[in-house]
């Protein structure tokens, strides 16, 4: 389970970085892993309203949004926005990000096609400003609100401070400590407590991503999936995206990973390898099961309709199952 953290603030060491780092260290105390990503860091233009995503679903700026943020949005289980209050809304430079994210808004409402994991992904702000007045966070939950919905996530929480503006201040918080383990355990405990599944195929572009995407549709509140290859493509199959796209299944920013990078991270508890991949997974007792299931490689895009229906029945009949 991967919980992301958007590190909003351009000071290294301030008050929310504190914050976010103090709950990542939970989150990993936990079980789950973690990644930040420090807004002020990357290479993030802002959004020019070209209106390319509203028709076509894609973004055409070039740069760090569209390779890294975005295929991290997408595979992330909880996105922790985290800032400071400027105006009453984020910094400029995690607002300039959550505006980019117009494309997955698109990609939704626009082309209607949906994320897999929209149904069970959290989100949860994490923010602090140095006034006490009411309404000090009331503009940031707005801008939280619909980025959420953006990216395909529920608004399940929050952390904010108040009267927080000199360096250190955070940290001398006497109930900071005890507030961020409750809120991670309230947070992640239901997530880590899934049953994981690990679909193998040889290169992870076509049939081993689409029962992924099929499980975390069907079943993502007690099963937690992923995929992997071999020798795996540098991309997901063309065709595979558009049969997916025909059934309203959105899998852009996908992309395949290999065995040995995700295998012990992940500790999957059940190994469903499709097609011959020509090597076993070998990981612990966990349970295995071969499915019959024809590559989706070099066949035609008929045939690859036809092991996307296979394969999401074959779904339906393993969470019964299970």
């Amino acid at each position: 389970m991967l919980v992301l953290g958007l590190q909003g603030s351009p000071r290294k060491k301030g008050n929310t970085a504190y914050l976010l780092n103090l709950f990542m260290d939970e989150a990993e105390k936990l079980g789950a892993k973690t990644k930040i990503i420090e807004a002020a860091k990357l290479n993030i233009k802002p959004c020019m309203e070209y209106i390319v995503c509203e028709k076509k679903g894609t973004c055409p700026i070039d740069d760090e949004m569209e390779h890294e943020v975005l295929p991290l949005l997408r595979n992330a289980d909880v996105i922790i926005p985290a800032t400071p209050m400027f105006f009453y809304s984020c910094t400029a430079q995690l607002k300039a990000l959550i505006d980019r994210t117009q494309v997955l808004w698109a990609r939704r409402y626009k082309l209607k096609l949906t994320d897999p994991l929209r149904k069970w992904r959290k989100g949860f702000l994490i923010a602090v400003g140095a006034t006490k007045g009411k309404n000090l966070f009331e503009g940031m939950n707005f801008t939280a609100k619909y980025f959420f919905d953006a990216v395909g996530a529920s608004f399940d929480g929050s952390l904010t401070y108040r009267k927080i503006e000199n360096a250190g201040d955070m940290e001398k918080h006497s109930t900071v400590r005890n507030d961020v383990k409750e809120a991670a355990e309230g947070l992640l405990k239901p997530l880590l407590s899934r049953k994981r599944i690990l679909f193998v195929s040889s290169d992870d572009s076509c049939s081993s991503q689409m029962a992924k995407a099929f499980c975390q549709i069907a079943g993502s509140n007690k099963f937690e999936a992923e995929s992997a290859g071999f020798n795996i493509s540098e991309n997901i199959d063309n065709n595979t995206l558009k049969v997916m796209e025909e059934i309203g299944i959105d899998m852009k920013y996908r992309y395949p990973k290999k065995v040995d990078s995700i295998i012990k991270d992940f500790r999957p508890n059940v190994i469903i390898q499709l097609c011959n991949t020509g090597r076993a997974v070998d990981y612990g007792d966990c349970v295995k099961i071969k499915w019959d299931t024809v590559s989706g490689k070099g066949v035609s895009i008929d045939e690859i309709r036809n092991i996307r229906d296979e394969i999401d029945k074959r779904i339906k009949d393993l969470i019964i199952e299970l």
